[in-house]
């Protein structure tokens, strides 16, 4: 078993309630960060951790904080991205849900760290249950004293806010998630400048991912050295996983950063294999944003080594032959998925979340779903696949957010690797529109 530094009590019996989760531990980073530890020492602990986003771009945490402006009579904010939008992603979701006092010690100990008096959890609209789970926790810390005026007679101050999210893809973007927070429409804000000069009200501010912060109470109970310890390289740490699709075990499971991909697949401690009598053909490693790759390449480097779950493997031949660990949505699918009908489906989900201001996304990703659409459903020609991959193209760095990214990268990377799928969907359409059709052609199955 590898090591666990956020699910190691997942399973007490009551450990949503405050009183159980002090008594596993909870709220002694807190003491210890207020009581012994400066703000300042606290952002040298997470630098020295390594640990890197959790929400998908996995930028250095610690670094992220060292940036934060600190001008004078100036209020800064910490916002907590718990909006998990992302296709096939939903360990912050079980997070919440089942030890939420966890969340709220990691935004204390990172507020305090920040210098943030008032701090907010941004919450996915459509989770309103989880919202009472969280409000009931922080009402449960506040009497006990570690929110509100004067914590544990330190002199700090610290309100904690949870917001219900517009119910948009869009609003898991930092700046839009800040315009949604502060009432407007949200759309993303074009950069310079950054959240950390003006963010929240135009004033500074820090936004990190749920299993982000809930991390930052391990680091200062344990220290920066003891959490670098683990994982490899710059993939310090460990990393909940979201794993659906055809496996056995579906959940969400910690892993230590490392871990060859094809133990986590079919290791019994995690996903267990694939399910029976079916075999390994594609797999989505960090999301729906991520590029998709084949068994044999998921599995394996390029020039054969054994793939890691980290973000240096995972990412190892650009997207030639590699993908990203990005959110850690992990899809598996078996010979029977149909790699068309799924970017398909993809294409409709970023179609339909794009928020129209950048006229590459608003109507690349319109483009690609009815194009996919005509082959999906018989009527296509050799020319669309060529013209998706142009249109892909054209939408790639060119938006303000990368949601055009995110649309176009799936796309390009199912016909880069199941070119041969989608020419068969053409040549036999008939065949291809039946109901439980799949390409069964030359496929590297594992």
């Amino acid at each position: 078993m590898g090591k666990k530094i956020l699910l190691e009590h997942i399973d007490v019996p009551g450990i949503e309630t405050y009183d159980v989760y002090r008594k596993q531990g909870g709220y002694t980073a807190v003491e210890k960060a207020i009581k012994t530890m400066s703000p300042e020492g606290v952002v040298e602990e997470v630098k020295k951790a390594g640990i890197r986003g959790r929400g998908g771009a996995g930028f250095p945490m610690g670094m992220k904080w060292s940036f934060l402006a600190k001008p004078e009579g100036v209020p800064r904010y910490l916002v907590c991205n718990a909006d998990e939008s992302e296709p096939g992603t939903f360990k912050d979701h079980y997070l919440m849900k089942n030890i939420p006092h966890l969340l709220i010690e990691g935004m204390i100990v990172s507020s305090y760290a920040l210098g943030a008096n008032k701090s907010f959890i941004y919450v996915r609209g459509e989770l309103m249950y989880v919202i009472r789970i969280l409000e009931k926790a922080i009402a449960e810390a506040k009497a006990a004293g570690f929110l509100g005026k004067n914590i544990l007679g330190s002199g700090y101050d610290l309100e904690l806010v949870v917001h219900p999210g517009g119910g948009a893809y869009i609003c898991g973007e930092e700046t839009a998630l800040l315009e949604s927070l502060e009432g407007k429409r949200g759309n993303p804000r074009n950069k310079p400048p950054f959240p950390a000069v003006k963010g929240l009200y135009q004033c500074p501010t820090v936004v990190n991912n749920v299993e982000s912060i809930a991390t930052a109470a391990w680091i200062v109970n344990n220290g920066g050295d003891a959490y670098a310890a683990i994982g490899i390289g710059r993939s310090s740490g460990t990393k909940l996983i979201s794993a659906s699709g055809h496996i056995k075990k579906p959940g969400v499971y910690e892993i230590e950063l490392g871990v060859p991909v094809e133990e986590f697949l079919y290791s019994d401690e995690w996903c267990g294999g694939i399910r029976d009598g079916h075999h390994l053909k594609a797999l989505v490693a960090g999301g729906s944003s991520v590029p998709i790759l084949p068994a044999n390449l998921i599995t394996k480097l390029a020039n054969g080594e054994p793939r890691l779950m980290t973000y240096e493997s995972l990412s190892d031949g650009g997207f030639q032959t590699g993908t990203m660990l990005g959110s850690g949505g992990f899809i598996v699918f078996d010979e029977t998925a149909c790699i068309v009908r799924n970017t398909w489906n993809f294409s409709r989900f970023y179609h339909h979340e794009s928020c129209g201001q950048c006229s590459p996304c608003r109507e690349g990703t319109g483009w690609m779903e009815k194009v996919l659409h005509r082959i999906e459903h018989g009527h296509g020609s050799m020319h669309d696949i060529d013209l998706l991959v142009d249109v892909a193209k054209k939408i790639e760095g060119n938006t303000i957010c990368p949601l055009g990214d995110a649309a176009a990268w799936p796309v390009a990377s199912a016909i880069r690797h199941f070119r041969d799928e989608f020419e068969w969907h053409i040549t036999h359409p008939a065949e291809a529109t039946q109901p439980g059709a799949v390409f069964k052609g030359e496929m590297a199955l594992v």
